[in-house]
């Protein structure tokens, strides 16, 4: 992708490929960096669904690149998801780092190295500082109907609330902890009788289904670029 663009916080509130031209930014090709902490299915969904494929803005051919993942977790299974799909991965503890501050500021100059255009939290499981926010455009996805059942554990707060739907959401990073402008949002039914487990899985296989067309939707990018 060669040199590095400054890409402005308001970039994606007006899109164009004009300003991209503008900025020194090659049209053909985007990239994202996708951080993750655990399991990585989400992350391995991205990539299979994206990685490599070409969208369209507007009338312009655009190439989809997942330029690297990086974990704060060392153990986490999703390294070798990346290993299996070609994808480089970076591992930075968050176990090294004295505050969240230290830790963010690090984690903000690897992703610079990157130069990304948009970076995509996948079971990331930090609360990121305006440290990292105020430099990077971020998106993230959350087991709920935001705002209802904020927090580690919405799958289990939804699955056991009295309300008869749970869902998925898409929203933008801020330093409010699940609190950015939604991108895209999605109900499922609860089912009578349901266990746990199943209704999990349901959770889950909507949200393979809504983010990689949020990451489209944040990227003004649609189907037809092949």
């Amino acid at each position: 992708m060669g040199q590095c663009a400054q890409v402005p916080k308001d970039f994606y509130d007006k899109i164009t490929h004009q300003k991209l031209a503008d900025k020194g930014y090659g049209l053909e090709e985007l990239g994202l960096v996708v951080l993750f902490s655990g399991n990585g299915s989400n992350m391995q969904n991205i990539i299979e669904s994206l990685h490599d494929r070409y969208y369209l803005h507007d009338t312009q051919k655009v190439q989809l690149k997942i330029l690297a993942c990086i974990t704060n977790n060392p153990a986490a299974y999703g390294i070798k998801r990346c290993e299996s799909l070609g994808i480089k991965c970076e591992v930075l503890s968050h176990k090294d780092f004295s505050c969240r501050e230290d830790f963010d500021r690090a984690l903000s100059g690897l992703v610079e190295g990157y130069c990304p255009v948009l970076v995509v939290l996948a079971g990331f499981m930090r609360v990121l500082t305006p440290v990292f926010t105020q430099k990077h455009r971020c998106i993230n996805i959350h087991p709920s109907l935001l705002p209802r059942h904020k927090g580690a554990q919405a799958i289990r707060d939804s699955y056991e609330s009295a309300e008869d739907f749970g869902g998925v959401s898409v929203h933008w990073v801020n330093e409010v902890l699940d609190g950015g402008a939604l991108i895209l949002q999605e109900s499922v039914p609860k089912i009578a009788g349901e266990s746990f487990e199943s209704f999990e899985n349901r959770i889950h296989q909507l949200e393979y289904a809504l983010y990689p067309r949020a990451i489209l939707e944040a990227l003004g990018l649609r189907e037809g670029g092949v």
